[in-house]
């Protein structure tokens, strides 16, 4: 993928759910980007497959299934694969982000490497095959840009999603196309593009070796040179290098690395128990170890001639590393199975062998000697044999109290060295044993328990009133799986918080299991009716049946009917259960009782009764005494009349 292109992704959003975000890396198939998983809102890593790969329909095909039987493996130290998925005619793989280093960068900083840390680094990435390999998996590509290294020192291997499901015959699902890193390939994928699990045992060997002595065993001006050296030429012993390695390291590398795959361990497990026996041998402070050394030895190996790998790189010409290239690789090859065979690279022929002057026999000396090393030669092995060693019991099925007192029966000591969920075995029973049963093991060694945990079962935290990120996360910290997210309105729950969760809080789930959420989006709006003119009881029961609390005051009123509403506040809009609407009712008019004012001075009553809210009418005859008093009222006093009404008094 060219700059342009590479700088077109970052910002856009694939499949509508993955935001690209800065480049990490580029390999020889794809690169791979930093990005946002909107859906999920976590950060994970694209490996974004290059232009032109997304044409090819046979290749999709393949990439896909592929990519589904990577998902299916789950392990500590494998990268997890999310998610694989097309936009348009891009072609990618969520991963986990694994934010830290890789195992180039500190091959680059560390190496060579003391033995002990050399193998304590390679004993995770065995851990992730042997889990690939069970599953039937090939990784094809194992290198030390593939292998990550997170902040707390966590070692994962990646890629898998590019790796080839091992079919029946061994050959991989492509038939016909041989792809990986020309520095890590195995000779069968050069000669016959097929690949099983002593394939990636090579590789790891080959990624041992650069982390002892810092170089790569064969190089070449060109990738087809490299690829000779790989069948043509054994991995020369990493003391060569750095003397001083004891020679039990020294076959374990080149047993890892024999150019015929039936003498290579055969699969990632044995690899793994051969190299925890030599990590014991390190512990112990053995120089040698002849018999270990015997049981790595390759059983044939081809002579090795001074001067057969006088091309491989010496630390003093190791070339400086400037970061420049960091992330990048340009060294994967692809090459066609029907190609001929790679010729060799032009080289000036051997000098001939000078073979050694015949001796003239010693007689009885000769053999004195050869009696006496052979008396030795058998004392030796008896010491190391007999008297150092014993098998290792079998303790597995056995409580760890239990596995404990077997072994101090028989000399030897146990630690609980992990711990492991199992859904078969009951937590405290001893797993599996290192070295296993009947290994071999030291007289007074230490065999180190792995031991069941039992089934490994989560209770759905409690998640109602929690912001949907930090359900998601308590979710993710016990290895649940956030589901679907629902929307509903609640009353009680605030916008943006989940209301309740499915399954319930306390529920004991698997590991993996689905925990859907409900999410508050709040309270829900109501639309304001306009009630005035109705009947009051109308109008509080309908606003009680919305969630709405109804406020009553009452007035007098001459035009609207008692009992109904007069006026509303709010008339209209948009209001929340428990919000206040203001209801004015209607009282009907006011009726006020007639005060008497019969004798009363004139001015006197008509004042009073204005005071009452009447109207005066006075009504003085033509003729009359002239006394201004009041002879007579309209209407008559105690009568009950509108508030307002008018009032006739007639003056004498």
């Amino acid at each position: 993928m060219d700059t342009q292109a590479s700088d077109q992704l970052v910002g856009r959003l694939l499949d509508g759910r993955y935001r690209v975000g800065d480049k990490v890396a580029r390999g020889g198939m794809a690169t791979v980007y930093e990005a946002l998983d909107t859906r999920l809102d976590r950060v994970v890593a694209l490996k974004i497959m290059h232009v032109g790969l997304g044409h090819d329909a046979d290749f999709s095909r393949k990439f896909v299934q592929e990519a589904r039987s990577a998902a299916k493996l789950s392990h500590p130290n494998v990268v997890a694969v999310f998610d694989q998925g097309a936009d348009s005619e891009t072609l990618f793989l969520a991963m986990e982000y694994v934010p830290g280093r890789t195992l180039r960068e500190v091959i680059r900083e560390q190496a060579p490497m003391p033995p002990a840390r050399a193998l304590d680094l390679l004993a995770p990435i065995l851990s992730a095959l042997s889990a690939a390999h069970d599953a039937g998996i090939v990784h094809r590509d194992i290198k030390p840009e593939n292998v990550l290294i997170a902040a707390d020192g966590t070692v994962k291997v990646a890629d898998f999603g590019l790796s080839r499901a091992v079919s029946g015959d061994g050959n991989t699902a492509t038939q016909g196309l041989l792809m990986g890193t020309v520095s890590y390939l195995a000779p069968e994928l050069v000669t016959e593009g097929t690949a099983d699990a002593r394939s990636d045992v090579y590789s790891a060997g080959i990624v041992l070796y650069e982390m002892l002595t810092g170089v790569k065993p064969h190089t070449g001006e060109t990738p087809i040179q490299v690829a000779y050296r790989h069948v043509h030429a054994d991995v020369p012993p990493p003391s060569l290098l750095q003397p001083g390695l004891p020679p039990y390291i020294d076959a374990l590398v080149q047993r890892s690395t024999a150019r015929s795959r039936e003498l290579r361990p055969a699969d990632a497990h044995v690899f793994a128990r051969q190299v925890r026996q030599v990590r014991s041998a390190l512990d112990e402070g053995l120089p040698d170890d002849p018999e270990l050394t015997g049981d790595l030895t390759v059983p044939i190996l081809t002579s090795y001639e001074p001067g057969q790998f006088d091309d491989a790189p010496q630390p003093a010409s190791r070339p400086a590393v400037n970061g420049t290239d960091k992330g990048v690789r340009s060294d994967t090859i692809v090459v066609e199975h029907d190609l001929p065979p790679v010729a060799p690279p032009s080289q000036p022929a051997p000098p001939p062998v000078r073979r050694p002057e015949q001796r003239k026999s010693r007689g009885p000396l000769a053999f004195l000697v050869v009696l006496l090393l052979a008396i030795g030669v058998g004392t030796g092995a008896w010491y190391y044999g007999i008297q150092r060693f014993t098998k290792t019991p079998n303790l597995v099925q056995l409580q760890a109290a239990q596995a404990d007192a077997k072994a101090r029966g028989l000399g030897l000591k146990t630690t609980i060295s992990g711990q492991e969920y199992s859904e078969t075995v009951a937590a405290g029973v001893v797993l599996s044993t290192d070295p296993g049963p009947g290994d071999r093991i030291l007289k007074t060694g230490t065999i180190r328990l792995i031991v069941s945990k039992g089934k490994e079962r989560y209770k759905v935290p409690a998640l109602a009133g929690m912001d949907l990120s930090a359900a998601q996360d308590a979710i993710g910290r016990l290895n649940l799986t956030v589901g679907d997210q629902k929307q509903e309105y609640s009353e009680s729950i605030a916008e943006g918080k989940v209301i309740a969760s499915s399954p319930g809080p306390g529920t004991v789930v698997k590991r993996g299991a689905i925990v859907s959420l409900t999410i508050s989006k709040g309270k829900k709006p109501i639309s304001v009716p306009n009630y005035t003119g109705q009947r009051s009881r109308d109008a509080t029961r309908a606003l009680k049946k919305l969630g709405l609390v109804p406020v009553i005051t009452r007035e007098f009123s001459d035009t609207v009917e008692q009992g109904r509403v007069i006026k509303q506040d709010p008339t209209y809009g948009i209001r929340f259960s428990g919000d206040k609407i203001k209801l004015v009712v209607s009282n009907g008019p006011r009726m006020v009782p007639v005060p008497s004012v019969w004798r009363m001075n004139a001015d006197r009553a008509q004042a009073l009764l204005e005071r009452a809210g009447f109207k005066v009418v006075v009504n003085r005859p033509p003729f009359g005494l002239d006394y201004n008093l009041v002879a007579g009222q309209t209407p008559g006093a105690g009568q009950v009349v509108k508030y307002g009404s008018v009032v006739t008094i007639t003056v004498i």
